[in-house]
């Protein structure tokens, strides 16, 4: 039924020719049964009758690591994602947004965000800005902003933390401080070296 497809890639049935009137026991040639003639299917590059060609200027050749050619990303953030069932060991640096789902054990710097996921588990040292745990955080942890801390995350170890926010049935154990967050979103260690001005 399909013979030809048309430039968007959609099967169609071709179009039957116009034949003159021809008596009912006539269609039968010398070879048996007349059959109507193939039409050829049509170039792609033809337009429709009826249809204007728009005709777009050509695109120059892009190159790996062409620093006037630049990917959109999510507002330049360095994201790293560890997948389901995946193992990461090692150390992480400069990266925005680290996601868990599987497991890292690592030492974890100058690093804004982390995300544990509900199957993720996160072994080492991480000093961060902001979490949300809804896996497992088995280590030292030191968040200069916000830690979350999800109904299925469980926190144990050395933590440390600007503000925190547990939900039911989230946990947390271990040397757990609240830090007071300097100017700068540093952490200060020693409740003695505050002065206040007066």
């Amino acid at each position: 039924m399909a013979d030809a497809s048309d430039d968007l890639g959609i099967p169609m049935k071709p179009a039957r020719p116009v034949a003159p009137a021809v008596s009912p026991g006539a269609n039968s040639g010398p070879n048996g049964p007349a059959k109507p003639p193939t039409m050829p299917p049509r170039s792609p590059d033809l337009a429709r009758a009826g249809e204007t060609m728009a005709i777009r200027p050509a695109e120059p050749i892009r190159r790996p690591g062409d620093p006037a050619i630049r990917r959109p990303t999510d507002g330049e953030v360095r994201k790293l994602t560890v997948g389901r069932e995946i193992t990461l060991s090692g150390e992480i640096t400069s990266c925005d947004k680290l996601i868990i789902e599987g497991s890292v054990e690592a030492n974890l710097n100058n690093c804004r965000d982390v995300e544990i996921a509900e199957s993720g588990l996160f072994k080492g040292t991480a000093s961060i800005e902001e979490a949300e745990i809804q896996g497992r955080f088995e280590g030292n942890l030191t968040v200069r902003k916000r830690l979350l801390i999800k109904a299925s995350g469980r926190v144990s170890g050395t933590i440390r933390y600007g503000q925190i926010e547990i939900e039911c049935g989230g946990q947390i154990s271990g040397d757990v401080q609240a830090q007071p967050a300097a100017e700068h979103g540093e952490v200060i260690a020693d409740m003695a070296s505050v002065r206040v001005a007066s």
